[in-house]
């Protein structure tokens, strides 16, 4: 009995050491695993991430964002781009998008400026540039400058709330003070001023923290759309047919000046042709002197 307890014994010992090693084997392998999730995830930043300024809201509390983006692209997808963007805010809805401005102008012949702007939820700002930007790169256009400013509007606000507790608290001394009686028809007219002095400078600062809560609770963002003008290298255009472009177009302006020149100078040509002209005829026409007699 005791050497088949024996073999028993060793048995089990063996199938224990073999389900330790298989275990740290997993637990191997999915470590492995996970440090090649996340380095590819450190080192493969999405098109999100790469083309938009990434500013979380966590990291600046009380401060209120302003995008401004410009896009360049072709002058004839202008009108249709920006009129995806303003489809975008529209589906998002109201309390969470509204367009503020809209303009489109053409400044010169074949030369487009225009601009958007919006008011967002910022919690999806920086989505919403991302995603412009996609349909911008979709339109064969590209990112020309983009920038983002902040206002830290938290600490005003604290600052106003510090200060209108101030006025309040002078406020009530100054009303004790009126109750208390004894004061003359001078000094009960100074404290009324005070008060009211005070209670404008209340007003005025509940005004001010109002305007800055409503700053922080919606993020502006501007899209600024500049034409190319058809010039090349600008862009994702063709360059041949940038080039045959302006091909044209400097022949066309020297034809044009040509032509000007041409009509300025013509009129004094066939002026002093036609003096010359007639200037010889005349001559030719004057009578010549009678031969002297011969001696």
């Amino acid at each position: 009995m005791r050497p088949t307890s024996r073999v028993l014994g060793e048995s089990s010992m063996k199938m224990k050491l073999l389900a330790g090693a298989m275990a740290l084997a997993l637990v191997g392998c999915s470590e492995k695993q996970a440090d090649e999730t996340s380095s590819s995830d450190i080192s493969s930043p999405t098109a999100e991430t790469a083309a938009v300024p990434d500013v979380g809201l966590s990291a600046a509390p009380g401060v209120a964002f302003d995008y401004s983006y410009a896009f360049r692209l072709d002058d004839d997808r202008i009108a249709k781009v920006q009129g995806e963007h303003a489809e975008a805010c529209e589906t998002l809805g109201t309390a969470r998008c509204r367009i503020v401005d809209v303009r489109y102008q053409m400044v010169r012949e074949n030369e487009v400026e225009a601009q958007t702007q919006f008011k967002l939820d910022p919690g999806i700002a920086r989505k919403f540039g991302a995603d412009a930007l996609a349909s911008v790169e979709k339109a064969e256009g590209v990112l020309a400058d983009a920038m983002v400013n902040g206002e830290d509007v938290g600490s005003k606000i604290e600052t106003s709330q510090q200060r209108s507790a101030g006025a309040t608290a002078e406020i009530a001394r100054l009303e004790a003070r009126l109750k208390q009686g004894g004061l003359d028809k001078g000094e009960r007219a100074e404290l009324q001023k005070q008060i009211g002095e005070l209670g404008k400078q209340l007003g005025t600062d509940r005004g001010e923290r109002r305007a800055g809560e409503a700053r922080i609770a919606s993020t502006s963002v501007v899209f600024n759309y500049v034409g190319t003008g058809g010039l090349p290298g600008i862009g994702h255009q063709n360059p041949f047919s940038n080039a045959w472009n302006t091909l044209l177009g400097s022949g066309g302006t020297l034809l044009s000046i040509l032509l000007v020149a041409a009509a300025a100078i013509l009129p004094w040509a066939l002026l002093i042709g036609l003096v010359v002209v007639l200037w010889r005829r005349f001559r030719g026409q004057r009578p010549t002197e009678p031969p002297a007699p011969a001696a």
